[in-house]
């Protein structure tokens, strides 16, 4: 028995939670696709499962092939045959900033749907909310002082030249279960101010932000076809979004096999792509550094949404005489994060998204003590929480780097730290991954963090603490990914360049300079 927007018994519930669940899900039965709530081509659903309980929480539908043809279709007529691409950019940012005030008024919802989809602690998910409106404010402030249109001279011919930065056209916006939200914005924003048509597929066991955003540009007024958003469980239907010659560009967030598949499958036809991947990122501590400082720092970071996000400083490179001081400091700092209910106003650290992600950490914690890497904490499910999908903060110490705990990504709250004999070689190891998404060093002198962060094979450096900016880029080197998201770098990953030569200088632009 289901109640309004598919939501379960609550009988199903423990009692203390019942005022909790949200009737944000309004629609849950429906998709949004050309501006409307529309009904699915299937009785297909998918049921999200609270992470925190393991229990039911909501039910929402489950696109299918004719589904999801028809979010494209619409996407591509908005694209060529309605004015969005046609409006300047000023006129687009209008929408985007009335989308931010929109979700600015949906904080309350979005704080109670994230903690039960993934398990971050609620405080975490409110204080996303709050800035859930950033990226759009942050784009549609960047409209007038972006050069869409650049004017040069020409030198082959010609008197005026433009190089013209235009939408790709319609972009796939794929995200996954971690970070739904926060990622699915870095995407749409910039991609709505370029221009461009949006189909956004939401992973199917975190589809509450997805609703939240599509409801929030229909209130904003966003023209049809604009931004459509499904959610899709069958494998298949998430490939035609890839594959479809409609689509000309895949903004993809997720592991590193998805997107091999997807970069194969774009390919074939050269679409355009962006692909935000996997990491095994690397804290690399020099021997200037307080040992206790980084522990407490380390493992409070470590506690954001279990350890399941790519850009986690997982990997610790310390050098081996200061390795068991070190290892001693993380496990007790990172063994007494409080683990439970996400809504707990004690609690530190919720559980992990879904059992099969557990039984993946289990199954690495039991490689790691089977390649002989120390275990000094964790290592378990909680002894005093039945229900959930809940796993003990987990440190293991005297990891080889070659090993399978130190070079494949766990998506859950467990540290590994790497003895180095030497800085040189802490450089090294921390560069020996197949990924390089995130990284940082912790160094009391701060030439000396420039000129290893220098070396460091990876998307972003840190000084001194976990770091990522979305305001000036993200993304990868190596198997962590192609291109990159956020800041201006981010926007120009949604715009074609077209070099226009004319005779003499159109109304409205500036005289070249000599």
């Amino acid at each position: 028995m289901r109640g309004p927007g598919g939501v379960e018994d609550q009988r199903r519930v423990p009692m203390s939670r019942i005022a909790e669940l949200p009737s944000s899900l309004a629609h849950a039965d429906r998709l949004f696709i050309d501006g409307e709530w529309v009904a699915p081509s299937s009785s297909a659903t998918v049921e999200v499962i609270d992470a925190s309980t393991g229990l039911p929480w909501v039910r929402v539908a489950a696109a299918q092939k004719a589904d999801m043809s028809r979010a494209i279709g619409a996407a591509r007529y908005a694209f060529d045959h309605r004015s969005w691409s046609r409006f300047s950019p000023v006129q687009r940012a209008e929408y985007l900033r009335r989308i931010a005030e929109e979700l600015r008024k949906r904080e309350s919802d979005i704080g109670q749907i994230w903690p039960r989809e993934s398990g971050v602690i609620h405080s975490t998910a409110v204080a996303m909310a709050a800035s859930a409106g950033f990226a759009f404010d942050f784009y549609a402030d960047m409209a007038s002082t972006f050069d869409f249109d650049e004017p040069v001279h020409p030198a082959w011919g010609g008197e005026y030249g433009i190089i013209a930065r235009e939408p790709v056209g319609v972009v796939g916006a794929i995200v996954p279960w971690n970070a739904p939200l926060g990622l699915m914005v870095w995407k749409v924003a910039p991609a709505l101010l370029a221009g461009c048509t949006v189909v956004v597929k939401s992973a199917r066991e975190a589809p509450g932000d997805g609703y939240i955003l599509a409801e929030a540009a229909r209130a904003a007024g966003l023209p049809a076809g604009v931004l459509n958003v499904v959610t899709a469980a069958d494998r298949a239907v998430s490939e035609q979004l890839v594959s479809d010659p409609r689509v000309d560009k895949i903004a993809f967030t997720g592991s590193t096999a998805a997107g091999r598949r997807i970069g194969s499958v774009l390919g074939e036809r050269l679409a355009r792509m962006t692909l935000e991947l996997g990491g095994k990122s690397a804290a690399v501590i020099l021997d200037d550094y307080d040992l206790d400082s980084v522990a407490k720092e380390l493992a409070l970071h470590q506690t954001n949404i279990s350890g399941q996000f790519c850009a986690s400083l997982s990997r610790i490179i310390v050098t081996r005489s200061r390795h068991d001081e070190f290892v001693e400091a993380l496990a007790q700092h990172f063994g007494s994060v409080k683990v439970g209910d996400p809504f707990g106003p004690a609690t530190q650290m919720g559980p992990l998204a879904m059992s099969k992600q557990r039984d993946k950490v289990e199954e690495y914690v039991a490689k790691g003590v089977q390649d002989g890497a120390t275990l000094l904490t964790g290592g378990g499910r909680p002894a005093d929480l039945e229900r959930g999908f809940y796993f003990e903060p987990t440190v293991f110490g005297n990891v080889d780097n070659s090993s399978a705990i130190a070079q494949e990504e766990i998506f859950g709250p467990v540290l590994v730290v790497v003895p180095a004999d030497d800085e040189e070689q802490a450089v090294e190891l921390a560069n020996d991954s197949i990924y390089g998404l995130n990284s940082s060093v912790y160094t009391n002198d701060n030439d000396r963090g420039l000129e290893v962060a220098r070396r460091l094979r990876a998307g972003t450096v840190g000084h001194n603490a976990y770091r990522g900016d979305f305001t000036m880029s993200f993304g990868g080197f190596k198997q962590s990914g192609v291109g990159r998201e956020g800041g201006r770098v981010g926007l120009n990953s949604f715009l074609e360049t077209k070099s226009i030569i004319l005779n003499e200088r159109p109304d409205g632009f500036p005289e070249l300079k000599a």
